[in-house]
C-alpha cells in the first residue's frame, strides 16, 4: 500500500482556521490583560510563565463581565485559586446584605399529579 499524501486544502485550512483563532483570542480581554498587567497573581503574588499562564484569569473588579474598558481599569490578574475566592466572597457579601442573586421565585404550581395518589393505591391494593 502506497503512503498517503498529504490533503494540502485540509491542511491549508486548518492553519487558516488556528491563525483566525488566534486571532479572535488576542483581540479578548483575557489576552489584552496579559500583555497589559505583569504575570503576577493580584492577590498572593504568585509568578507565572508561559508553562502555567493558563492558571491566571482575569477578574472584573465590578463584577460584571460585559465591562470591559481599553485601559483595563476594571480587570486584575488573579490565579484560579484567589479568583474563586473573590467569588466566593462576593457571593457571601450579596447574601449578607439581602440581595437577590438568582432570579425570582417563578409561581406556585397550579396542579397536583399526586391528588388521586392515594386514591388509586387503595383501589389498587382492594383489586
Amino acid at each position: 500500500m502506497p503512503p498517503r499524501q498529504p490533503d494540502d486544502a485540509k491542511l491549508d485550512r486548518i492553519v487558516a482556521e488556528a491563525r483566525r483563532a488566534a486571532a479572535q483570542r488576542e483581540a479578548g480581554y483575557r489576552e489584552r490583560a496579559l500583555k497589559m498587567y505583569s504575570w503576577v497573581c493580584g492577590r498572593c503574588g504568585r509568578e507565572f510563565t508561559r508553562a502555567n499562564v493558563r492558571e491566571l484569569t482575569v477578574h472584573h473588579r465590578n463584577h460584571n463581565h460585559d465591562d470591559n474598558p481599553a485601559d483595563g481599569s476594571n480587570w486584575e490578574l488573579l490565579c484560579v485559586y484567589c479568583h474563586d475566592n473573590e467569588h466566593a466572597r462576593f457571593i457571601d457579601h450579596v447574601r449578607g446584605a439581602g440581595y437577590e442573586l438568582a432570579a425570582p421565585a417563578s409561581a406556585p404550581a397550579t396542579s397536583n399529579p399526586f391528588a388521586d395518589l392515594r386514591a388509586m393505591l387503595a383501589a389498587r391494593d382492594k383489586g
